[in-house]
């Protein structure tokens, strides 16, 4: 298993416990809004961080093989963020919107923690 594939595998990890965080929160707290919200937005960051990811390999695929590409599909991901928050404006008495635009960007949350926790693993492997 590459790095690449092992570092997709833990992401989609913490997206799923996140996810499952905020399920339990909109059914066991005062705040379902913000949690329905939060889950609306982290699953649509979800689906962007799937198809991210698809992107890049098939882009570096097609990079290898020397042959033509098409892009990382910033289109597609700006359209179902977008969705979302139509979504969330057409039913605002069961969706914070704040809330999901907090939970859209649970995958780059993801990303950068992942990267942090990594980098401080190997790092001290390299010293020790």
């Amino acid at each position: 298993m590459s790095q690449f594939e092992k570092m997709t595998a833990r992401q989609r990890k913490w997206m799923f416990y996140l996810l499952a965080i905020f399920v339990l929160g909109a059914g066991f707290t005062p705040y379902p809004r913000i949690f329905l919200g939060l889950l609306l937005g982290s699953i649509v960051s979800f689906y962007n961080l799937y198809l991210l990811q698809k992107k890049i390999v098939d882009f570096t695929d097609a990079a290898a093989n020397k042959t033509p590409t098409r892009g990382i599909g910033t289109v597609s991901r700006f359209a179902a963020a977008a969705l979302a928050i139509i979504i969330a404006l057409r039913m605002e008495e069961n969706f914070h919107i704040i809330a999901v635009l907090i939970g859209l960007m649970t995958s780059y949350l993801v990303i950068m923690i992942d990267f942090a926790l990594y980098n401080i693993k190997h790092s001290s492997k390299k010293e020790g």
